[in-house]
């Protein structure tokens, strides 16, 4: 095709020297050169349909042999759009654009019977008497997500390295996974965390090893993601310690060998975990006391960005980020839960958060490619789905972590679905 498009430009060259030859001739007035003008001219005018022709084919032969890996790509530094999905339209499928609906094949585990299922996270357990929480499935509104198939997923994981980094909210999409995947294993010894720890709240990190397959599948707590250090020299004395913006949480270098990635954070960042503990904001050696916390939380994610880029290889490790999960208090004494017994068809504000919208912005515009796992929206609409009373501590109410089984199953159906297809295509 090169080669084609080479001779028609020889073509296009020789036919110049000729219309210069014509232009003379034709001033002779003889009307046998005047009919080799003519002629002369027409072929000019197939010489050059015949360029375009043939450009075109070569542009449109590069875009379909490039389609392919645009049409996986294109969540690459954004939400994550249908190309992994069950497609029942034409056109791309936004997953997180959709609704709830009954569906009597969830649960999809019993928590009582998982070992890493946090006894404050298994509200059934826990007492709570009605049962529809666990029936709800998220149906998208142009695709659907495909079955889970978990012992395809099992195998899909094999000598894989799966790290969640982030938050309570982290650990308990973490411990969701390790559930649903466990459902699949026929000798549940096999399946045990590394240094034989207990799931805590404040454990820095978690182990859980399948070994039948050889992965493992890690938590890591850093709720601010950057690292949180001791005050400056010469500080006010409200400060009594520092989130130094710019640079990741001591632990980060744990991270980079992995299969798969998946980052959150967002809860940490209000009044009460900061300022109220004396915990002020720091960009290299200088202190922002006056620094907004939707400002830092920009800055911080432009680092984490930053560290991913120069640190992570994305062609073998697949970075995720989950946008902030929603959060159905009352008011803002975080004292008493706003609940209802169904999915609310209004969610209000909750469906939108400057945490997404700066994670959104911040992908963008990135170098390598991220994916955003963007499930504010659809989990704003749980308000039946947060522990509530039904923790193992009753006299606190809980409403932000959720139930397991429950949302953050959902979320990982959506993960792993991407993760089938990728780890496909990459074997064709």
């Amino acid at each position: 095709m090169m080669i084609e498009t080479i001779s028609n430009l020889n073509k296009s060259t020789s036919f110049n020297k000729s219309a210069s030859f014509n232009r003379r001739a034709l001033s002779s007035g003889s009307p046998r050169v005047s009919r080799v003008g003519w002629i002369s001219r027409w072929y000019h005018v197939f010489v050059v349909i015949g360029f375009l022709v043939s450009s075109l084919v070569v542009i449109s032969a590069g875009y379909i042999h490039l389609l392919p890996g645009l049409s996986l790509s294109s969540h690459n530094n954004g939400v994550l759009k249908s190309s992994y999905l069950n497609e029942t339209s034409n056109g791309s499928c936004n997953v997180y654009e959709g609704s709830w609906i009954l569906d009597d094949s969830y649960p999809l585990y019993n928590a009582t019977e998982c070992p890493f299922a946090e006894k404050g996270f298994d509200c059934l357990g826990n007492g709570r008497v009605d049962q529809s929480y666990l029936k709800w499935r998220w149906k998208p509104t142009d695709c659907e997500i495909p079955k889970l198939d978990v012992q395809n997923v099992l195998e899909m994981l094999r000598s894989k390295r799966i790290v969640f980094v982030g938050d309570s909210m982290s650990r308990s999409q973490w411990e969701s996974l390790i559930c649903l995947l466990m459902s699949g294993v026929e000798d549940k010894r096999t399946v045990y965390e590394i240094n034989g720890n207990k799931i805590t709240k404040r454990i820095k990190y978690l182990g859980v090893r399948f070994s039948s397959f050889n992965f493992t599948v890690e938590f890591y707590r850093s709720v601010f993601l950057v690292q949180e250090g001791q005050m400056p020299r010469h500080s006010p004395k409200r400060v009594k310690s520092a989130l130094k913006l710019d640079e990741l949480d001591t632990i980060s270098s744990q991270w980079i060998d992995s299969d798969v990635l998946v980052f959150n954070t967002g809860h940490w960042w209000v009044p009460g975990k900061l300022f109220e503990t004396g915990c002020y904001f720091q960009v290299g050696h200088s202190l922002k006391l006056g620094m907004s916390i939707p400002t830092a939380f920009g800055v911080a994610l432009r680092s984490w960005a930053s560290w991913i880029e120069e640190n992570i290889n994305t062609n073998r490790t697949h970075v995720f980020f989950r946008t902030f999960e929603p959060s159905h208090w009352k008011d803002h004494t975080f004292k008493y839960c706003s609940l209802t017994r169904q999915p609310v068809t209004d969610a209000g504000d909750r469906v939108r958060s400057i945490f997404s919208d700066t994670i959104l912005e911040v992908a963008k515009n990135m170098k390598v490619p991220v994916n955003i796992l963007h499930i504010t929206s659809m989990s704003a609409f749980r308000s039946d789905a947060h522990v509530g009373k039904w923790s193992d501590n009753p006299s606190v109410q809980d409403c932000s972590h959720w139930c397991l089984p429950g949302v953050p199953d959902v979320w990982n159906e959506i993960l792993l679905s991407y993760l089938v297809t990728e780890y496909d295509a990459s074997f064709k």
